[in-house]
């Protein structure tokens, strides 16, 4: 009977990595999240809400074929590198339909291996397991526990431009679903939007609305986190200059500006829309 695919482990998002010997830390790696499954001398690769895109990582395939192994499930991320040597989400979409040699999966964790199920057992062992089986000239490449303690391991991947951090508890079973036994710690970066209206409510924070630049898609709202002086610059400029909302969008206590005003704004790093985002600055492009 063949192997099927596992509903992947989801670490809970936290401010700050956990402290403490009972931890392991790995970097978060900017990819699309994949399961390997190997058997009957072939193998699969799925979306982490279980879509087969085998078809679509054929040189991975090949690579998982490669591997010393009977049948085997590996719990893992697909990435492409840029030149600077970090996971690329961006250039991601572009490789797997034009540059497949640029793709790598990253394994981290070991589910199935030659008929047993490991998911009862310590995360430390299993990862002992996986990073034996795996070679360092594949296309498969294991993650890496990073040495130290959890504060220097995020400064450090907050500095290398890194999109966060995993940090895993080394006794933890695997368990399908969002855990706590695994927590993700992401780091910040700033970027340029346009901004789109601001959402003011009396007795509840100011919100900036914020687009692509130059595509006009929402991407999110920020919360406005100015000075007094910049705040009252703000009003006034959203007041003379009212706009007109993008099409479809509903939002009663927006007051909306007319296109021209670019925001800096602070957020989450390696996601697609805005989150825990803050405007830190604004400016008109005239």
């Amino acid at each position: 009977m063949r192997l099927k695919f596992v509903p992947p482990m989801m670490p809970t998002l936290v401010a700050k990595p956990p402290q403490g010997d009972a931890w392991s830390h790995e970097v978060k790696f900017d990819g699309y999240r994949s399961q390997i499954i190997i058997d009957a001398g072939d193998a699969r690769i799925f979306t982490r809400r279980g879509l087969d895109w085998t078809s679509k990582y054929r040189d991975l395939v090949e690579a998982a074929k490669g591997l010393n192994v009977q049948n085997a499930i590996i719990d893992g991320e697909v990435i492409v590198l840029n030149e600077a040597g970090l996971s690329d989400f961006a250039a991601l979409r572009k490789a797997i339909t034009r540059r497949q040699h640029d793709l790598y999966f990253v394994a981290f964790d070991l589910l199935h291996l030659n008929g047993h199920d490991l998911r009862d057992m310590e995360l430390e062992d299993r990862r002992e397991i996986l990073a034996g089986l795996l070679g360092s000239d594949s296309r498969i490449q294991f993650s890496e526990t990073m040495p130290g303690e959890a504060n220097a391991i995020y400064h450090l991947i907050d500095q290398a431009g890194l999109e966060g951090m995993v940090s895993k508890r080394r006794d933890s079973k695997y368990r399908s679903g969002p855990t706590t036994n695994w927590l993700k710690t992401k780091s910040f970066t700033e970027s340029e939007f346009d901004l789109l209206g601001v959402e003011r409510e009396r007795g509840k924070p100011a919100f900036a609305l914020m687009a692509e630049r130059g595509t006009g898609r929402y991407v999110g709202s920020a919360f406005i986190t100015l000075n007094r002086e910049m705040r009252e610059r703000l009003w006034k400029r959203v007041q003379e200059a009212p706009g007109q909302p993008p099409k479809g969008m509903k939002r009663p206590a927006t007051q909306w500006v007319k296109p021209g005003l670019i925001g800096r704004v602070k957020h989450l790093r390696g996601e697609e829309d805005l989150r825990h985002a803050s405007l830190q600055d604004f400016w008109g492009d005239d």
